[in-house]
């Protein structure tokens, strides 16, 4: 009898062990660069359409109070990947390209999570946390450490930082993608290495993009555009903008192929709308707004390639999909790409302050877009919970029924619930940080007194800094033009001791 219920039961198990996962859920996390909250057409933007976006939104819950710790980009994705605030630390600013890696080795972090819980690892795409142990330390011909393998990623294939930022090579696995060993690479943030040549003193080799005045964007130049940081080498590895997006695609669909029979955990970070803009001519012109519109199409199109590959591997169903973006929008971040030329009546920022957005302690700095997917358990349609990046380590153990280890992500809680739809108020409150910190609770939002610059000229950005305590009632005001602390010094009071308690 034994012999005999083997016998029948020995296919049912290869099929088991070999089908697309139907036991532990996948975990995709889609991290947009510099979208903002009203740059997508589900959040109510009529000048633009992104139809993957919104596929993907009203399969799953859409969120209109969700923000990350940080008005840039390193900051808000160190705390989003180790449930630490940025602030914490001083050395969590927007980094270099030859920047040392911001999380430390012996950090725990999401990744770490998901792969102490049998799930295979992937980060793809934009990185911008370091690679190396120091700065400038980093051996660009050979094996980089440490590096995406040493905080818990099995595969990685990276941007060292932004695409406006050298260097301008992928990263697979801390060794070069591609490397060419008759161009060895070489990169400084200090000098320009001679003989080669710069957008500063060699405008005529700019044939995609100029830099806008005074942005410094005009150091090295690859691809006919010139970056930040200075770099020679490169050869058959440097990327090509118009690529970019493909690229990570490619990268994408092919860890989704390969890992379809183990459940995975995988961090994808577009570059699409973050500087230098230029997408692929299949999406060139196609949004009447100029290259920033244009790669806000290409954004949705990667979606919707992304999620085609689940649907088409089995997967879609048992997938936890987040979506939401690292940091508010910005218009003109350093090219002249005719962004603010071509906006109209197209609103970033969506009913948020205008002028604060990527870089500004108001709304349009932090609240981002943010849309989770799970057909198994995630209730459809629009919550207004209030959520912070900060809780997805947290929120996500739960999902997958691991505690947090002792001593990692002591900033993130548990708001599992919120996430699945079925808690309507959320986390209560928000903290954020831009130069200087904030605190929201419900229509309440305190902001510290600070000296730092209350206005970014280059970006044209009303950055929100005040030497005065500011107070504004976001039910009222939502794009915090009136400051009420003097007519509410209670509310003050409260918001700032909370505030307080948590430095």
């Amino acid at each position: 009898m034994r012999k005999l219920l083997l016998f029948f039961c020995t296919p049912f198990l290869l099929w088991a062990q070999h089908s697309p996962n139907a036991s532990k859920p996948n975990v995709l996390l889609i991290v947009a660069d510099d979208l903002g909250y009203g740059d997508l057409s589900c959040y109510g933007e009529k000048t633009i359409h992104t139809p993957a976006v919104d596929a993907l939104a009203k399969q799953g819950l859409r969120f209109t109070n969700a923000h990350t710790t940080a008005a840039t980009c390193t900051p808000s994705r160190y705390s989003l990947l180790t449930g630490l605030y940025n602030w914490r630390r001083n050395d969590t600013g927007i980094a270099d390209g030859d920047a040392a890696m911001v999380i430390c080795p012996e950090q725990t972090t999401i990744a770490d999570l998901f792969k102490t819980a049998g799930y295979t690892t992937g980060a793809i795409g934009k990185w911008h946390l370091g690679l190396g142990a120091e700065k400038g330390g980093q051996d660009w011909n050979g094996f980089i450490t440490p590096g995406a393998s040493d905080i818990g990623f099995d595969y990685s294939y990276l941007m060292a930082a932004t695409a406006d930022r050298v260097p301008c090579v992928w990263i697979e696995n801390q060794r070069v993608a591609n490397y060419d060993p008759s161009a060895p690479i070489s990169v400084s943030y200090r000098a320009p290495f001679e003989g080669e040549p710069t957008g500063k003193n060699n405008p005529e080799l700019l044939t995609k993009l100029k830099p806008s005045p005074n942005h410094g964007h005009d150091q090295a130049i690859v691809n006919g555009i010139s970056r930040i940081g200075y770099m020679k080498g490169g050869g058959n590895a440097l990327w090509k903008d118009e690529n970019i997006a493909d690229t990570i695609v490619a990268k994408t669909v092919n860890f989704i192929q390969k890992h379809k029979h183990t459940p995975f955990f995988l961090y994808v970070g577009t570059n699409d709308v973050h500087v230098p803009r230029y997408p692929h001519r299949r999406f060139v012109g196609k949004s009447g707004m100029g290259y920033r519109g244009d790669a806000i199409l290409q954004f949705d199109w990667t979606v919707g390639e992304i999620l085609k590959a689940l649907k088409d591997n089995g997967l879609y169903d048992n997938t936890l999909i987040i979506l939401t973006s690292d940091n508010g929008p910005v218009v003109d971040d350093g090219y002249q790409d005719r962004a603010e030329e071509l906006l109209g009546k197209h609103r970033p920022w969506g009913p948020f302050h205008n002028h604060g957005g990527k870089y500004s302690n108001y709304e349009a700095g932090t609240r981002v877009p943010f849309i989770v997917s799970y057909p198994k358990k995630v209730k459809r349609g629009v919550s207004d919970a209030a959520f912070s990046q900060i809780d997805l380590f947290a929120s996500l153990a739960a999902f997958i029924g691991k505690p947090v280890p002792a001593g990692a992500a002591t900033d993130s809680a548990n708001y599992l619930n919120a996430l699945l739809g079925k808690d309507k108020e959320g986390r209560p409150y928000i903290i954020a940080s831009a130069g200087s910190l904030s605190i929201t609770v419900a229509r309440w939002k305190y902001v510290e007194p600070n000296n730092y610059n209350a206005y970014q000229p280059l970006t044209r950005t009303d950055l929100g800094n005040y030497p005065e305590e500011r107070l504004y009632d976001l039910q009222e005001d939502p794009m915090e033009l009136a400051n009420v602390a003097k007519d509410y010094p209670d509310v003050v009071a409260i918001l700032k001791t909370l505030l307080d308690k948590e430095k």
